[in-house]
């Protein structure tokens, strides 16, 4: 007999602004199988920034989807583009919180749960979930994704404060924490020792969703032209950035070993497109280098698997982070060339996984080599692809699997 879990979390289709609600999105699909069956309270639409009206059709048809009154402070209470902090506390949707704890109790008494579900980096979804913890005694599990301290950077000291008082809150009330890579547990254990020694931690990995693979034609030899590499998703101008790339390919280029027309790079939807076009023209790579607009996931995917290889940008400053991209690429099969902090745990995913050459992200000695000898092992087609045995843990489906075990643990 199935169970019943609520699952909150505030981006959901239509949202379009966080890849966030993709994971609960393959939850809500894959759950059921394990035998839970999910109840979602999410936001309305309105609270979004940006929506997709076309991405609710990928809901699964037995999931039940609530949503509650919600205000962005930054677009809906600000004036003149400023609004008072109190309003923003944890976050800038703290106005869901009391309608979405009406909601839940009501969705508890129709539905009767038999656990709670948040996820973040929305920190009220996590009160929300502590409130309706705290008035059910049902058990709670929550998502913390990865560190707090990731999403609390730049912030005011108030709302930094907050987060923390409210991550030491869940640490301290959660069955469950769950973080989506072993460093960030990690990280979190040497903070809140104690709920790690009672086993409250556990990693639930971000994974790939098979269904997105489905049709999608395996790669065909290349018939001539230049060799392409793209990275597809968002770069940071710290810790992700493509700079010391481009200095390694002029640095080819001044050698000879790049010749014109011979290489095509596509960063597809990067992010701070103005100030790596300066880069590029500087660096005089304006032939080569190509910032593409953003396309859709499966457009996205094709555009990865008909390459000859993909690029990775993961930096320390990430270390203790895994980019939901590196998983596609896995499943995808196609070589990376990984610029990735050699002590993180994406560095630490590819050398478990394979088919990835692994260099410094900021050294431009260590990728022009390794960039040259990438180059040379397409060309001679001698390059290794990621074992397949290995990927397949980490589907949405397998993450989904270990998700109900954690629920049936609590649940008993």
């Amino acid at each position: 007999m199935s169970k019943t879990v609520i699952m909150i979390g505030f981006h959901f289709p239509p949202s379009a602004m966080s890849s966030g609600h993709l994971r609960l999105l393959a939850f809500t699909r894959y759950l059921p199988a394990c035998g839970w069956d999910p109840v979602v309270l999410s936001a309305v639409p309105m609270a979004y920034e940006s929506v997709d009206p076309a991405s609710v059709e990928v809901i699964p048809d037995p999931c039940r989807v609530h949503r509650s009154f919600a205000l962005d402070a930054k677009r809906h209470m600000a004036v003149m583009g400023r609004y008072p902090s109190m309003l923003a506390l944890p976050d800038r949707w703290a106005s869901w919180w009391p309608a979405a704890v009406w909601s839940g109790l009501r969705l508890i008494r129709r539905h009767r749960p038999q656990a709670i579900w948040s996820t973040f980096p929305i920190m009220t979804s996590h009160c929300v979930a502590y409130a309706l913890h705290r008035l059910s005694g049902l058990p709670w599990v929550a998502d913390f994704r990865d560190p707090v301290s990731s999403s609390t950077a730049g912030k005011h000291a108030q709302a930094v404060r907050s987060q923390e008082r409210w991550e030491r809150r869940v640490l301290g009330h959660a069955a469950r924490s769950v973080f989506t890579t072993p460093g960030a547990m990690r990280r979190c254990a040497e903070r809140f020792p104690e709920a790690s020694q009672e086993g409250r931690l556990a990693v639930v990995a971000n994974g790939y969703d098979e269904d997105a693979f489905v049709g999608l034609l395996a790669r065909s030899a290349r018939a001539g032209g230049p060799l392409v590499l793209v990275h597809s998703g968002l770069l940071y101008p710290e810790g992700r950035s493509p700079v010391p790339f481009f200095a390694a390919l002029a640095r080819l280029r001044e050698s000879g070993y790049l010749v014109p027309g011979a290489l095509k790079v596509i960063l597809r939807a990067s992010g701070s497109e103005s100030v790596y076009a300066r880069e590029i023209q500087r660096h005089g790579l304006d032939d080569t280098v190509i910032l593409a607009p953003q396309v859709s996931n499966s457009e996205a995917l094709r555009e990865q698997a008909e390459a000859d290889g993909l690029l990775l940008f993961q930096g320390s400053k990430f270390d203790l982070q895994i980019p939901a991209k590196a998983y596609e690429y896995l499943r995808i099969g196609r070589p990376i060339l990984a610029l990735v902090g050699a002590g993180g745990d994406t560095a630490c995913l590819l050398r478990q996984s394979g088919g990835a050459v692994l260099v410094p992200a900021d050294d431009v000695d260590a990728i022009a080599v390794g960039l040259q000898d990438f180059l040379r092992a397409l060309q001679q087609g001698t390059t290794s692809s990621p074992n397949q045995d290995a990927v397949a843990g980490y589907s949405r489906r397998a993450g989904a699997a270990k998700l109900a075990s954690l629920l049936d643990e609590v649940s008993r």
